[in-house]
């Protein structure tokens, strides 16, 4: 491990490692304690009480938070020359079919999300096993596969997100930037724990929201009292 700088061992000890915070006072603290040059991500990661062995307890889903990302996502559609209007008209960036499988075959993946038609995807099948390893593979869970292709880009360029739990049982999910106001973040947190709390399975048991934590990219993680989201 590289030796820590002056800067990250003060901000580390403005975090007090056995207490839980409560979520106003987590937001306002991660951005205190963020020692990026940039606009570093916020994120938050979310320990759930699940089995994601389980098929009924691999939770995934979407959820659109009030404040967005921060970030322009970068949206391609793959559909048939009927809907390429409609996808171009709600701001995808890029849209086609077979150029871009062929483009993505060959390595292309300058992309954040990928929307398809239902007619398209035995075409694009042939492509997932690059797409999954990158979380880029179409999903009707996640709402990427739809014949409504307009609609589900204005969702994602407005700032609607995809999380799903990791083997670990945790789920990873950005929730603004540091510029945000500690009020945005604290907003965004609560819809997209919200979501979380809706998709609770019926044969999970004890504690469904065991952690949580937040922290941007380049800060100490900060632990949130999950009882301050009710």
């Amino acid at each position: 491990m590289g030796k820590k700088t002056k800067k990250r061992k003060a901000v580390e000890g403005k975090v007090d490692s056995s207490k839980n915070y409560t979520l106003t006072e987590a937001m306002q603290l991660v951005k205190e304690v963020n020692t990026a040059k940039f606009d570093a991500s916020v994120d938050l990661h979310i320990r759930l009480g699940v089995d994601p062995k389980k098929a009924d307890q691999a939770i995934r889903g979407t959820t659109t938070l009030p404040h967005g990302t921060g970030k322009s996502k970068t949206v391609l559609v793959l559909c048939n020359a009927d809907k390429e209007a409609e996808a171009k008209a709600a701001g995808a960036d890029h849209v086609g079919l077979d150029d871009y499988i062929n483009k993505i075959s060959q390595g292309w993946t300058d992309i954040d999300v990928i929307v398809a038609a239902p007619d398209v995807m035995a075409k694009i099948g042939r492509i997932g096993r690059i797409l999954g390893p990158r979380g880029l593979m179409p999903n009707p869970k996640s709402g990427t596969v739809t014949p409504n292709v307009g609609q589900a880009v204005e969702e994602v360029k407005k700032g609607k997100i995809a999380f799903r739990v990791d083997k670990y049982g945790i789920i990873h999910a950005p929730i603004g930037r540091v510029s945000f106001s500690p009020e945005k973040l604290t907003e965004n947190a609560k819809e997209l724990v919200s979501n979380i709390e809706k998709l609770k399975p019926a044969s999970a048991k004890g504690a469904y929201l065991k952690t949580i934590s937040v922290a941007s990219t380049m800060s100490p993680g900060i632990s949130i009292d999950t009882k301050s989201f009710n």
